[in-house]
C-alpha cells in the first residue's frame, strides 16, 4: 500500500500541498520539529529542504509508512508514534506539523491536548486538513464510481474521514478546548495534475484504507473498470488537472 499511495497520489493530491506546508513551516524559523502522520514522508522532505538548520523527528502509526519514509527520506528521524499518547517528553519541540492526519485521530482533542504538551511555550502547530469532499475533484469522482460499481453499500471512507473534518470551526473548537490559542486558519485551493485517472483510481484502490473495503465487499477488476469508466466520464483520460481545496490551521501553544 505505501508503494502504490506514493508512486500514484503523492505527487498528485499531496506534494502541492507539502509544498505550500514547508514553506509556512519554514518561515517561523523552527529548530525542533515533530511531523504527525508522515506517511511516506512528501512533507518530511520539503520540510527538510525548506528549513535545512531543523532537526526533524518524523512519525506515523503505520509501521509500513514508517519503513517506506525512513528508506525514502533519511535525513529525518523515524519513529513509530500514536498521535494520542506521543511518546516524547514535554516542550521537547517548538513546531508540530501534520499534513492530512489530525482527520484520522480517533480523539482529536486528546491528539491536540498531547502536541500542545510536547510543545514549548509560545511553540506552533501547523496542520491542513482537506474541505468538503465535493471540492476535491478527483476524489468527488473517485466515490462516485465507488457508488456506481456498488450501489447498495459503497465504501464511505471519503466521505467519512478524510473530507469528515470539513467545518473549520469545529477544528478550532477542538484546538480551544485543548488549550491552543488559534492564530490563523485559511482555505487553500490547489491544482492536482494526473497522467491518466487509470492511474489515479488505481492509487486510490490500491493506497489508501478503500482497498480493505473494496475487498471485503467482494471486489476485483471489474470494479476498478467501474471507477475508471466513471473518472474519466467526469475528469476525462487524461492529463488532467483539477483543483482541491483544503484548509490551513496555525495554532499556538
Amino acid at each position: 500500500m505505501p508503494a502504490a499511495y506514493e508512486r500514484y497520489l503523492v505527487p498528485v493530491v499531496f506534494r502541492p500541498f507539502a509544498e505550500d506546508l514547508a514553506a509556512r513551516a519554514a518561515a517561523l524559523r523552527p529548530r525542533r520539529v515533530l511531523e504527525l502522520a508522515a506517511g511516506t514522508g512528501v512533507l518530511t522532505g520539503e520540510l527538510l529542504t525548506a528549513a535545512p538548520s531543523a532537526e526533524v523527528t518524523a512519525t506515523d502509526l503505520n509501521e509500513g509508512m514508517v519503513a517506506f519514509g525512513s528508506a525514502r527520506v533519511p535525513g529525518a528521524v523515524w519513529g513509530q508514534a500514536d498521535a494520542q499518547r506521543l511518546p516524547f517528553a514535554d516542550g521537547g519541540f517548538d513546531l508540530v506539523v501534520c499534513q492530512f492526519g489530525v482527520m484520522f485521530f480517533p480523539d482529536r482533542v486528546q491528539a491536540f491536548t498531547e502536541v500542545r504538551r510536547v510543545l514549548a511555550p509560545g511553540g506552533r502547530f501547523l496542520f491542513t486538513t482537506w474541505g468538503p469532499l465535493g471540492r476535491h475533484v478527483f476524489e468527488a469522482a473517485l466515490q462516485a464510481g465507488l457508488e456506481r460499481a456498488f450501489p447498495v453499500d459503497p465504501p464511505r471512507f471519503f466521505r467519512t474521514v478524510p473530507h469528515g473534518c470539513a467545518e473549520p470551526a469545529v477544528v478550532t473548537a477542538d484546538l480551544v478546548a485543548a488549550g491552543f490559542a488559534v492564530e490563523d486558519e485559511q482555505e487553500l485551493t490547489l491544482q492536482g495534475r494526473a497522467a491518466s485517472t487509470a492511474d489515479l483510481a488505481t492509487g486510490y484502490l490500491t493506497g489508501t484504507p478503500v482497498r480493505a473495503a473494496v475487498e471485503e465487499r467482494g471486489g476485483g477488476p471489474a470494479v476498478r473498470a467501474v471507477v475508471v469508466e466513471e473518472m474519466t466520464a467526469r475528469l476525462g483520460p487524461g492529463p488532467v488537472t483539477a483543483p482541491m481545496t483544503a484548509y490551513v490551521f496555525r495554532a499556538a501553544a
